[in-house]
C-alpha cells in the first residue's frame, strides 16, 4: 500500500508541471488499468484531463519518431530502464529540470541528464536449485557471465531488455561492473 501511495504521489508530481494545461497526453507502455486510477486522481485534483495512448514500447517510440516535434505526447512511460535508455538514445526525450523530482527520485533511478525519472523499480531475481548450486556461486549478475554457466542458465530472451538493463551495450553502464569481457560473455549466453 505504501509503495502504491508513493507511486501515486510521484506520478502526480511528474504531471504537476502540466497544471497550466487543459490536457496532458501520455504515451504509455504500462497496462492502462494499472495507471488510469493515478491519472484519474490527477484530473480530479487539478481539473487537467489526461489522455492516454497505450501500446508496446517499440510502436510508441516509432510513433514519437514519426511525429517528431509535432507529437501531442507530453510524457512517455515505459516498463523498464532499458526502454528509457533507448528512447533517450533515439533523441525522443527532452530534459526536465524539476526540484520536486530531484528531491524525490534517488540519483540512481534517474537519468544524469534529466531526460527520464524512474517511477517504480522491478526486481530481476535469480533463483537456483540449492542442491546443485550454492549462493556464493551464483548471487550476482557478474556471476552469470562466468563461462562455467554456459549452457546451464535459463534466461529471458536477448530480444527483451535484460542486456541494456545490465549495461551490456556500448554506451551505458547500469551494471556497475565496467567489465566488458563479462558483458561479452553474458551476451553470448543470452543469444537466442
Amino acid at each position: 500500500m505504501m509503495k502504491r501511495i508513493a507511486l501515486s504521489a510521484l506520478t502526480l508530481s511528474l504531471l504537476s508541471g502540466f497544471a497550466q494545461a487543459e490536457t496532458v497526453t501520455v504515451y504509455s507502455a504500462r497496462n492502462e488499468q494499472l495507471i488510469k486510477p493515478l491519472f484519474d486522481a490527477y484530473t480530479q485534483q487539478t481539473g487537467v484531463e489526461v489522455k492516454v495512448l497505450t501500446d508496446k514500447e517499440g510502436p510508441l517510440m516509432a510513433r514519437l519518431q514519426a511525429e517528431g516535434s509535432n507529437t501531442p505526447a507530453d510524457m512517455l512511460i515505459t516498463v523498464d530502464a532499458g526502454n528509457l535508455w533507448q528512447a533517450s538514445n533515439l533523441g525522443l526525450l527532452k530534459t526536465v529540470n524539476s526540484k520536486v523530482l530531484d528531491a524525490n527520485i534517488p540519483a540512481h533511478l534517474r537519468d544524469q541528464k534529466g531526460q527520464w525519472y524512474g517511477l517504480s523499480v522491478r526486481a530481476r531475481t535469480m533463483f537456483y536449485n540449492p542442491e546443485l548450486v550454492s549462493a556464493d556461486q551464483l548471487s550476482t549478475y557478474e556471476d552469470l557471465a562466468d563461462p562455467k554457466w554456459k549452457g546451464k542458465l535459463c534466461l529471458r530472451t536477448s530480444k527483451k531488455s535484460l542486456q541494456p538493463v545490465l549495461g551490456c551495450d556500448d554506451d551505458r553502464a547500469i551494471w556497475r561492473s565496467q567489465d566488458r569481457e563479462n558483458c561479452s560473455r553474458l551476451g553470448g549466453q543470452l543469444s537466442d
